[in-house]
């Protein structure tokens, strides 16, 4: 028997409670270092970059000896910069803003102008960077992160080595956060991966998804590999196929010229959705190392089976979006968009089948989709499960039995939620589906948070898990390279095919149905 009631105190407190009771391991701070911003006068370094830098800040995390150094080719001083910053933090932070350690941080902001081709800025940017290392004593630690144009990763990166700024001794580090889109199909990835390689090496390189930055990615690994209950039936033998949703309500906003460059096929699936199926399929790795980790997953990317020119016409789907209505409001078609061509042939809309070719998985279809427009703004992985035989039930009104389903959501909400069947009370044998759900807010509260926090620390950690590697990101270009010809062999023709707050073409629901399967759709 309990004594004095301490142990029935503890069986009947909620899980938040138990929780609360835990003390976390309090968390490493980042290394002394400067954070160099190219392109600190666009909307990631306000929106983003800025903000969680704060947030790190404001959870000890962010080392006393730290400095920021945006670079940008709007002419602005360092006391002008810091205003700008000021200013833009009323709209963007994720936190209320304490005074006294906003002063301190903002102190600590500089601007330096320069156009990023010039190779006559970087030996002054070199001095610049030497005497704020002295200031604030970063110990000759440096990480540039490239918030630009793609066009101008190579050249900024070429510059930098030739003027001994990526060049590491001693304790001291240099390393170089590049941002999507990390090439424009498999050639120039390739190319791009050579030219940041003959002048730094792969372990300087952190090629970011901020995708990665979610709290419910990062759980991927954890749910799997520290629960007893699913790892055994995390295969062919239990799972009857895997479908990963990216959809998305806006259009292309003011990104209508360097989206119809892209298309949603090369805007999404080489980095977002190949980073959650690599997560979502990998072999427990032997550590969380992060090329232990990073092994693993690029084994799963190698494994997915390429389709040929046939598949991909029966494979594959794509979709532009039309006129609609989207939360009871007119929403033009893409076609109209600011900087869209009037007959533009890009796709908005991407669904694919995909195959893993190995021991885990064979047999077992991967379903992605990609959207925007659509009717529910959400990212979430299914994991559905075969359906148990029937026998039990034929004498019963039961006339099918539902899947399990394990939902892992991503976006907006974090959370996880797995759907199973059970009985509806009364005298006849019916079932229903019951939902039962995790969602992060109520277990653990919730943080200030961009999804860049966890990206730039581990940068000043020298924590490269979360980062791909540059086998990782061919690997994701080879699976819609033929894809990608294809399509530019045959333009569409139906153009636009679906309608904005539809749930994307009609296509990409018989991409399902045809295996007798359905897409799981989120509402608002």
């Amino acid at each position: 028997m309990p004594e004095n009631g301490s142990d029935t105190k503890k069986l009947t407190q909620s899980p938040a409670d138990a929780l609360a009771n835990i003390a976390p391991r309090p968390g490493r701070s980042g290394d002394p270092c400067i954070m160099v911003i190219f392109g600190a006068s666009g909307d990631l370094t306000r929106r983003k970059l800025i903000p969680a830098l704060y947030n790190l800040a404001q959870a000890q995390l962010l080392s006393r000896e730290f400095s920021v150094v945006g670079i940008g080719r709007s002419p602005m001083s360092t006391e002008d910069f810091r205003k700008k910053i000021s200013e833009d933090m009323k709209q963007f932070a994720t936190t209320k803003i304490d005074p006294d350690l906003w002063e301190w941080f903002v102190r600590r902001m500089h601007y330096f102008s320069g156009d990023f081709k010039d190779k006559g800025m970087y030996p002054q940017l070199k001095t610049t960077l030497e005497k704020i290392d002295q200031d604030h004593s970063t110990h000759g630690n440096y990480f540039y992160y490239l918030a630009t144009a793609p066009e101008f990763f190579g050249p900024i990166v070429e510059n930098l080595a030739a003027n001994s700024l990526m060049e590491e001794n001693g304790q001291r580090w240099r390393r170089v956060i590049v941002e999507k889109p990390f090439g424009h199909d498999l050639e120039s990835a390739r190319a791009l991966n050579q030219q940041l390689l003959r002048v730094a090496s792969e372990k300087q390189i952190y090629r970011i998804d901020h995708y990665l930055g979610k709290e419910t990615v990062q759980n991927i690994l954890a749910f799997r590999f520290a629960n007893g209950i699913f790892e055994p039936i995390w295969n062919r033998r239990y799972i009857d196929h895997v479908q990963i949703s990216v959809t998305e309500t806006v259009g292309v906003e003011k990104r209508g010229g360097y989206y119809d460059t892209a298309g949603a096929l090369r805007d999404m699936v080489p980095n977002h959705i190949m980073q959650l199926i690599s997560l979502t399929a990998m072999e427990p790795p032997i550590s969380f190392r992060a090329d232990v980790v990073r092994d693993e997953q690029a084994k799963i990317l190698h494994a997915i089976q390429p389709l040929t020119a046939e598949e991909v016409l029966v494979r594959t789907v794509r979709g532009q979006y039309g006129e609609g209505v989207l939360n009871g409001e007119r929403q033009p078609a893409y076609r109209n968009e600011d900087g869209v061509p009037s007959d533009s042939k890009t796709e908005t809309f991407v669904a694919m089948k995909l195959a893993i070719d190995n021991w885990r998985w064979a047999g077992v279809p991967f379903y992605l989709r990609t959207g925007k427009r659509l009717g529910g703004h959400n990212t979430h992985i299914v994991i559905q499960f075969r359906r148990a035989p029937f026998v039990l039930f034929r004498d019963t009104p039961v006339e099918t039995l539902m899947p399990n389903q394990l939902v892992l959501q991503i976006q907006p909400q974090e959370g996880i939620s797995l759907r199973f069947a059970a009985k509806v009370p009364g005298p006849v044998m019916h079932l229903g589906a019951v939902d039962m759900n995790f969602a992060y807010a109520d277990y653990f509260g919730t943080q200030p948070n961009t999804g860049y926090e966890r990206l730039l620390h581990d940068c000043m950690i020298g924590d490269q898990t979360l980062f791909q590697r540059a086998d990782m990101v061919e690997a994701g270009w080879c699976v819609v390279s033929p894809v990608l010809d294809v399509w530019k062999a045959l333009p569409p023709r139906n153009f636009p095919n679906y309608a904005s707050g539809s749930w994307g073409p009609k296509e990409a629901d018989d991409l399902l149905e045809r295996d007798g399967r359905y897409w799981r759709n989120f509402e608002k």
